[in-house]
């Protein structure tokens, strides 16, 4: 008891500096306003994958719902594959907030910064090919998860600088008392919005000449590299889902980091077990997607479904518990996304350890049963979206439903002392403002 109490204190003191900080406060915020979205959002992925998809819905049986699937598309892209901009216009706004600085200047100048710095042009076709005339537009990459780190660095360093410029009167426009507020508003903020998108649009320029990509790129591209020699050993795979998962918690999509070093890997590991298989051999290839899904996320990235047990079971947080109520069905099937962004583990400093290092311990404990011979190698990569326990045994046979059992008690042990110290400190802050 004495060693818990001492961890939840530390815990408390940690999540205390961080909530101090008003620029991670600001971040924090505006994934709790952005909650209802990202919930929205992953309940049309799961309704794409039990109502309308061919091979893991209802279409299966009932043909006419797959004419549904692009409305569910729809769905989950206005909300998760956009979720960037939202994003970056709520951080410029609670930071304007805090700094008592024009609101929703700061935010629309925040969003307008970020897209003055990545590619507004389409140059290849679905098909990769190279278009004759560019065609203007913003890429999926740049709108959804995968731009919202620099989405992110964006909001905090220009919507800061336009928070600092427009106190300064000696650059603003000053209209006589007779023009309504609202206008002179506007003209007073005209330049410091015109320095900061000169300033930002200039920027990713001298980064694009200098680099030879544009700035999302690059940061993706300079994080994958050291990652293609590690993943060739059992303990380059244990650190590289946990270093997915580090990236995850700084908001960077993780997955889409590690994914073009993963991906042709895996292909070659299940196209390996298939033809020993055939051969009338043992398949020996243990690292393949079917793998991933079942072992490395099981309940989504970062063993989400387990943290959503273990709030169930501890948590003394009331929105807490309604996220994870809002979480369960979408995480039985590994989408992780409602918890992801609704409590939310970016940048949260109780939850960022368990959130890190649960699937690295989880992959290990798989990694050990296909070593000692209990796990066998699979040579089905079942889809994305199928529920837990079953995509095990269809993969894995009832060697995967154990394993894969063992995993979520393991990872709900984590998260329980992390769950338990956040709720300490909901009550600290409850009897601070009670007082």
């Amino acid at each position: 008891m004495a060693f818990s109490e001492k961890f939840e204190d530390v815990m408390m003191v940690v999540a205390e500096k961080v909530g101090d900080n008003v620029y991670l406060s600001a971040i924090k915020d505006a994934f709790t306003a952005f909650m209802p979205f990202v919930i929205v959002g992953s309940m049309g992925t799961l309704l794409k994958t039990l109502v309308s998809s061919t091979t893991t819905g209802l279409a299966q049986w009932i043909p006419a719902l797959a004419g549904l699937e692009p409305a569910f598309t729809a769905i989950n892209y206005c909300t998760m594959s956009f979720m960037t901009v939202p994003i970056t216009f709520l951080i410029g706004l609670y930071l304007a907030r805090a700094k008592k600085a024009p609101e929703y200047p700061t935010a629309l100048v925040s969003v307008a910064a970020y897209i003055s710095m990545i590619c507004s042009s389409i140059k290849v076709d679905g098909a990769g090919n190279a278009l004759e005339m560019p065609v203007s537009g913003l890429l999926t990459t740049q709108m959804g998860a995968q731009g919202l780190f620099v989405g992110m660095l964006t909001a905090v360093v220009f919507g800061s600088l336009f928070c600092w410029l427009s106190k300064i009167d000696q650059i603003k426009i000053k209209m006589p008392p007779s023009v309504p507020s609202g206008i002179a508003q506007s003209f007073n903020v005209m330049i410091p919005v015109f320095i900061v998108l000169v300033a930002s649009a200039v920027f990713g320029l001298g980064f694009q000449a200098l680099t030879g990509s544009y700035i999302n790129d690059w940061i993706y591209g300079l994080m994958q590299a050291p990652l293609e020699a590690a993943f060739k050993t059992p303990a380059g795979v244990i650190v590289i889902v946990v270093v997915s998962q580090l990236f995850w918690v700084l908001g960077i999509h993780g997955g889409l980091i590690v994914s073009p070093v993963r991906n042709p890997m895996f292909n070659a590991a299940i196209a390996a077990n298939t033809a020993a298989l055939a051969a009338g051999t043992m398949p020996d290839s243990p690292f393949t997607m079917g793998f991933w899904n079942c072992f490395v996320a099981p309940g989504g990235a970062g063993m989400t479904l387990c943290l959503i047990i273990a709030i169930f079971l501890f948590s003394k947080r009331d929105e807490e518990k309604a996220i994870a109520k809002l979480g369960f069905l979408p995480g039985l099937c590994g989408i992780s996304e409602p918890v992801v962004f609704g409590i939310p583990l970016v940048l949260n400093p109780i939850y960022a350890v368990p959130f890190a290092l649960g699937s690295g311990v989880c992959v290990a404990i798989a990694m050990f049963a296909t070593s000692i011979g209990f796990l066998p190698c699979n040579t089905v990569d079942v889809p994305f979206g199928v529920p837990i326990l079953l995509n095990a045994f269809v993969g894995h046979g009832w060697q995967g439903i154990v394993v894969q059992a063992i995993e979520l008690v393991v990872g709900t042990l984590i998260w329980i002392p992390f769950v338990a110290a956040n709720s300490k400190l909901a009550k600290k802050e409850q009897e601070e403002d009670a007082a």
